[in-house]
């Protein structure tokens, strides 16, 4: 018997053993599941806008895809939820930066054009066309410019001068079931209010404007019930 559980045991050692090493070769080859959990492969095609893609990102300006090219790409498309994470230069990752770029270029002067309107006190700016949200009092600039993520095609942010009617600092959405902090309605269901995703993350929100966290608490404390909210343009790709 002594013999047997001897045997026994070196069978299991055996086993276990061999689990192992086709653990551990697995990992260092990133085959298997550790390879399905990882990145996307990369694409190596050059992308209908490989040049501003490159340029954006800093990246040598060639047009023409490399395997760095496409790292730097892939690694924009997963911090901003851009799928596929491939590293292709294709319309959605240009138009993701050309947002980008026309919210740097509003600088600190963001309605400099006098679209939002300035006579009526504190208001609340929300430009659909460039992404981008501010509260000035009058033409005086009080917070902002910051980018925020308005609704998608299906479920837009609608245009025209609104009032903020409620607001709940704690708010959980019975539609969505998610949570909603620092909520402020001013259009029916929609409201200013706190997400955790990149403001650039396509295709856009069910309808409310998206915001980070310390800009939706600075919203809250600038803002209430019965302020203006005046929302306009047009969102890329909608």
């Amino acid at each position: 018997m002594a013999g047997i559980r001897v045997r026994a045991q070196r069978r299991a050692a055996a086993v276990i053993g061999g689990a192992l090493a086709l653990t551990a070769a697995t990992l260092a080859t990133g085959g298997g599941a550790a390879q399905a959990a990882g990145a996307a492969a990369c694409n190596v095609t050059t992308g209908p806008y490989q040049r501003q893609v490159e340029q954006f990102l800093g990246r040598p300006v060639d047009g023409v895809q490399s395997a760095a090219d496409c790292g730097a790409i892939q690694a924009f498309q997963a911090t901003h939820g851009i799928t596929p994470t491939a590293g292709y230069a294709g319309p959605l990752t240009w138009q993701t930066m050309s947002t980008m770029l026309a919210q740097r270029a509003a600088g600190k002067n963001p309605n400099a054009n006098g679209t939002c309107p300035t006579n009526l006190g504190r208001i609340a700016c929300v430009d659909l066309t460039r992404q981008l949200s501010w509260i000035q009092d009058g033409a005086a600039l009080k917070y902002g410019p910051v980018p925020v993520r308005t609704g998608k095609a299906e479920t837009p942010t609608r245009t025209g001068l609104k009032k903020i009617y409620y607001r709940s600092i704690d708010h959980w959405s019975t539609i969505y079931d998610v949570s909603m902090p620092y909520a402020q309605f001013f259009d029916g269901g929609i409201a200013f209010h706190s997400v955790t995703k990149s403001m650039w993350n396509p295709p856009g929100s069910g309808g409310c404007v998206n915001m980070t966290t310390a800009d939706a608490k600075a919203y809250w404390s600038l803002l209430g019930n019965g302020e203006d909210v005046f929302v306009y343009g047009r969102k890329p790709g909608t």
